[in-house]
């Protein structure tokens, strides 16, 4: 399929909506599609990439919870498309159309925008999850869709470790890879079955492929059936999984792409404080297993016009500022103080003495002279006092701040050091 021919033929829905309370506080003040990864990028520039380098120009971003911080960076970093050709990315908060309420979910977000899918002439209708971390080549996807004829094709994925199982839709498969049923995981994992057996379960991306009318006549038929639909209502367990009794509904096996990206096989949801934290700091492996530098697939996103970061010596030490095993973003300075395997957003001052290891600083930190932070996130513009510790105590920093279980300690923006 051509680009121009995938364009057309394809509406993408970004679904953007939600807070995520896993990564609790880190959505206290925007969206979980919107959370900073990496030193520079957001979540949903790796969806959005995927979007661009597969071919897609018509995508629909729908955006809800503290969508703000969410629809600058749009309109920052995503606003790259020509509307007289066609194309766009254009998001989509509620527009209570048929009824005073918000998105109830991601399948009522969709059922609310059923006229954007109505007038659009695309026969075919992407929905993607926005908060998660991952490449992968649609184009792929959709030309194995096209193939089989399947009226929905569902991306899966293996468990990251073998036998594991994870809260979440899951999809079982028969031995001619359609897709029998979609179910959630219990939340009790502990009482799932032998996760060996067969046909084993794999996990759903939040990647749906639909034929535009069979997803029209679905929602249409849930409505009927389920009258208004709340929270409780699933994409994949009520919308997709009655589907199979009635229509193809097939699997695309996550990593077998074989176009313009070089499969990593790398998928992150970023379902907690300590999966993000891990997740940035697997960055800085000398293999890591996401490829942040990868050139085949470069991740778009929004830069500020920043200088180059630098080291400076300290003001009073004279000591040079040093950083090691670390990823600094433009117009970082660290001034005479050491920064060792840490991740620092645009913005960051280090000064005089300070040290920074195993740490995330977002955009616009500046940790005091004297200072020291381990194993823990600063969130947006926090100011560290001089010789203050963080991550040091942890009697003391779980009565000030959010400790993740595995003792990632948050400074929360805003904070007032007492």
């Amino acid at each position: 399929m051509a680009d121009a021919e995938m364009s057309d033929s394809i509406l993408t829905l970004v679904l953007a909506i939600g807070r995520g309370q896993g990564p609790d506080p880190l959505t206290e003040h925007r969206a979980k599609a919107a959370i900073p990864f990496g030193g520079k990028f957001r979540v949903i520039d790796f969806t959005l990439t995927n979007c661009l380098h597969s071919g897609l120009r018509q995508v629909l971003v729908l955006t809800q919870y503290k969508s703000h911080s969410l629809n600058k960076h749009l309109r920052d970093g995503w606003a790259i498309f020509n509307s007289e050709l066609g194309e766009f990315i254009l998001p989509v908060p509620p527009q209570m159309r048929e009824g005073l309420t918000w998105y109830r979910g991601s399948l009522d977000a969709i059922r609310q925008n059923r006229y954007l899918l109505e007038r659009s002439r695309a026969r075919h209708v992407l929905v993607l999850d926005g908060e998660a971390i991952y490449r992968m080549d649609y184009a792929e996807l959709a030309r194995a869709h096209l193939a089989s004829g399947a009226a929905v094709t569902v991306a899966v994925r293996t468990p990251s470790k073998p036998g594991a199982t994870t809260p979440g839709p899951r999809a079982r498969l028969d031995a001619e890879e359609r897709i029998l049923a979609i179910e959630e995981a219990p939340e009790d994992l502990a009482e799932e079955e032998d996760a060996t057996a067969e046909p084993a379960p794999l996990q759903t991306m939040g990647v749906y492929l639909f034929a535009k009318e069979v997803l029209l006549d679905a929602l249409a038929s849930l409505e009927a059936d389920a009258g208004a639909m709340g929270e409780a209502i699933r994409l994949g367990r009520d919308l997709i999984s009655p589907l199979c009794a009635r229509h193809q509904v097939r699997a695309y096996r996550f990593g077998q792409e074989r176009g313009r990206v070089t499969p990593d096989r790398y998928w992150c949801d970023l379902a907690s404080v300590d999966a993000y934290y891990s997740a940035n700091m697997a960055l800085l492996r000398a293999t890591p297993p996401l490829d942040l530098y990868q050139p085949d697939w470069n991740i778009r996103t929004y830069q500020g016009q920043h200088p180059p970061a630098r080291t400076v010596p300290g003001a009073s030490s004279g000591n040079e500022g040093i950083f090691v095993n670390s990823m600094l973003a433009a117009g970082t300075v660290i001034s005479g103080g050491g920064v060792n395997h840490s991740v620092l957003f645009p913005l960051v001052r280090v000064e005089d003495g300070a040290i920074v290891e195993d740490a995330i600083l977002f955009e616009g930190v500046t940790v005091g002279a004297g200072a020291h932070l381990r194993h823990c996130i600063i969130e947006k513009g926090v100011t560290v006092p001089p010789r203050e510790q963080v991550g040091l105590d942890a009697r003391r920093d779980r009565e000030r701040f959010a400790v993740s279980s595995e003792g990632v300690v948050v400074v929360p923006k805003g904070y007032a050091w007492g």
